[in-house]
């Protein structure tokens, strides 16, 4: 994977995630829903095979960044917890 920032500016932020596709960038932004001061968290790829998906994130109280670091440490611990509850399935 690969991040490189396409646009900042104040409280937005664009980045492209070189080599991934519609299932961690989804995963990204339903997180960064959840992050208080988020105001604008969505993603477009214009096609699967031939462009990387864009994430844009536009906030009021919090620095996009700061945002994104949030948003993914919700998601390492979620995935902890998935990795805990798989464990009992055996």
């Amino acid at each position: 994977m690969e991040l490189r920032i396409i646009r900042s500016e104040g409280n937005l932020m664009e980045i492209e995630m070189k080599g991934e596709d519609h299932t961690l960038v989804n995963f990204l932004r339903d997180a960064l829903w959840n992050i208080k001061g988020v105001k604008e968290a969505g993603y477009t790829q214009k096609h699967p095979l031939i462009s990387e998906p864009r994430i844009t994130v536009r906030t009021d109280s919090i620095k996009p960044k700061k945002a994104i670091e949030q948003a993914v440490d919700a998601m390492k611990e979620q995935i902890k917890e998935l990795k805990i509850l798989s464990k009992k399935l055996e």
